[in-house]
């Protein structure tokens, strides 16, 4: 899976990266992607578009989803699930992070409320798939 620059673009980047100083390219070099983390990246993309797909055409899957994760909380405790506290109802969505502007899944207490709680990592990815296939968490 080989990968080649058009004609051109390998002498204009190099061109750049001696006009930029070490520590301005090494960031350049942090934001770029290789394939491998762009197969991963694609691939959680889908899986949260699917769970997205799932919880609108089948609120039984919302449903199921936050049964799954009340039931988290009681084993757990809150504050391994959650990246916040939350008490009561609430309502599950997928939604932009606005420092990465990735998706990601979280909670929000129901009623009027703009607080909007991040599901831990380890628990979103466990979330997203379990229900992202439309099996309703079975």
């Amino acid at each position: 899976m080989a990968f080649e620059l058009p004609p051109g673009l390998r002498e204009r980047m190099k061109k750049a990266k001696k006009k930029m100083s070490p520590a301005a390219y090494e960031k350049l070099r942090e934001r770029v992607k290789g394939p491998e983390d762009l197969e991963k990246e694609l691939g959680h993309m889908e899986h949260l578009a699917n769970l997205q797909f799932n919880m609108e055409s089948e609120p039984r899957v919302k449903e199921k989803l936050k049964e799954k994760i009340k039931e988290d909380i009681e084993s757990a405790g809150v504050e391994e699930v959650l990246e916040g506290n939350i008490e009561g109802d609430f309502d599950v969505s997928i939604e932009e992070n606005p420092d990465t502007h990735e998706d990601q899944l979280v909670v929000a207490p129901e009623g009027n409320v703009s607080e909007k709680i991040v599901i831990k990592p380890a628990y979103s990815e466990q979330y997203i798939a379990q229900f992202s296939n439309g099996s309703e968490g079975s």
